[in-house]
């Protein structure tokens, strides 16, 4: 399952349209698109997004050539829509999300792990995997690990090149999604990448928060 829209940012590109009343009217489409889609993620696990946007567009009945909106427009919709009706499921749900997560970043510690996606956020729908990004030279040390503790796990599929090695973990009704960057590639992070990521203690903090 993924939370990341995977296709070339067309719709960002779309984004830049001309000043004025068109400019506005297609800031109302993409917000228009973004809550739509937001809902499609949380009420019917639809975990592709580039997907939730063309179906929130043809539900909406908007042009082909409607702008879509970024995929920080969707967390953003998610997190609002969260927010309004998510309620005390959302909050169980999302805790105990934290907490797998925070027993896998505990057996992977020699690994720096680093919670991210929807968890760490906050947005996340029951739906949502669990991301893990650890830090390893060679990812088959990781999958040695894994094997040799009778731990299941499987290859992703579709990984792009820049996005280091995925692993997906069975964890009975939660996803737990590794995903493996080497040494170079965490230190080459883009300076504009506003992800949030949490350490162990981070996450410590939020479940004990009251």
């Amino acid at each position: 399952m993924r939370e990341r829209d995977e296709r070339p940012a067309a719709g960002r590109r779309r984004d830049g349209a001309a000043a004025g009343p068109r400019a506005e009217h297609g800031r109302q489409d993409r917000a228009r698109i973004a809550h739509a889609a937001a809902r499609l993620i949380v009420e019917h696990g639809l975990n592709d997004w580039a997907l939730a946007k063309r179906k929130a567009a043809r539900q909406l009945m908007l042009p082909d050539s409607a702008p879509f909106p970024s995929n920080e427009e969707i967390e953003a919709a998610l997190a609002e829509y969260q927010a309004l009706f998510g309620g005390e499921a959302h909050r169980r749900a999302l805790r105990a999300q934290r907490l797998c997560a925070r027993e896998w970043m505990q057996r992977l510690g020699a690994w720096a792990p680093l919670l991210v996606g929807g968890v760490a956020a906050g947005w996340a729908s029951a739906h949502s995997d669990v991301r893990i990004e650890i830090v390893a030279d060679d990812p088959k040390a990781v999958e040695l690990f894994l094997a040799g503790r009778g731990i299941g796990y499987r290859a992703a599929g579709g990984n792009r090149a820049e996005d280091g090695a995925v692993l997906l973990l069975g964890e009975r009704d939660l996803a737990v999604r590794l995903e493996i960057l080497t040494p170079n590639e965490r230190r080459q992070r883009p300076r504009q990448d506003a992800t949030l990521r949490l350490d162990a203690a981070a996450v410590a903090a939020l479940l004990d928060a009251p």
